[in-house]
């Protein structure tokens, strides 16, 4: 089984091993994507995050289906005292009117434990699915990720989730960098401003794939019909 995509046909070394392949869901959070979260109260229109959601949703129901595949869920937020928060992300933040720390409409603004900080109900993590909280943008920044998968013998990893321009793609650039094969959905993701998306898919695409390649959701679920 290989799936299309560009700029080339994914994974480059042959077919796709469910065994050795994780979907990756990332930061589907109501900070990010819900009402009275991070990003609303940064003035940014939700709709942009939010367009993630139901194809994500199909996606993850099929493979949930199929055995041997493994799902990852992320989660960004900071410790309840904030003693890993590094006081210029929380400046920049506080500039934009959305503190991270500061109280709003979902509870404390990128705060574990919150309201806002938990994983929305439509992609509620299943019995077995892994969650990694992380501190900063990337998934391998003072987690356990990579630890996990090395252990579980995952070599591939399908990218879906938010912001497309950051989160995702920097845990794209982090996983490349340690040898995993990437592909990014490009309807499964999502950016708080719409060029930046189609930004950030454009550089993965360069230089032959250098972060890896790019499909979407439908090829995927057309790839996985023999299953």
């Amino acid at each position: 089984m290989q799936i299309a995509a560009t700029p080339y046909i994914w994974p480059y070394d042959g077919a796709v091993d469910p065994a050795k392949t994780a979907l990756m869901i990332i930061d589907m959070q109501t900070d990010f994507c819900g009402k009275g979260g991070y990003v609303e109260r940064m003035g940014y229109d939700l709709s942009l995050t939010a367009r993630a959601i139901q194809p994500i949703q199909r996606l993850l129901a099929r493979i949930r289906d199929i055995e041997g595949f493994t799902v990852i869920h992320t989660r960004e937020g900071h410790k309840p005292d904030l003693s890993d928060l590094p006081a210029n992300k929380r400046w920049r933040s506080r500039q934009i009117g959305a503190e991270i720390g500061s109280e709003g409409p979902a509870g404390r603004i990128l705060v574990r434990g919150e309201r806002g900080w938990q994983i929305i109900d439509e992609l509620a993590p299943a019995h077995g699915e892994y969650i990694i909280d992380k501190p900063g943008k990337g998934s391998f920044y003072a987690t356990d990720l990579d630890l996990i998968l090395k252990n579980k013998g995952i070599t591939h990893l399908i990218l879906t989730g938010i912001t497309t321009d950051v989160c995702v793609h920097t845990t794209m650039r982090e996983a490349n960098d340690r040898g995993y094969e990437c592909l990014i959905l490009a309807d499964c993701t999502g950016a708080t401003d719409e060029a930046n998306h189609l930004a950030a898919l454009s550089m993965v695409q360069m230089q032959g794939g250098v972060f890896g390649s790019v499909s979407d959701s439908q090829a995927v679920l057309k790839a996985l019909e023999q299953y």
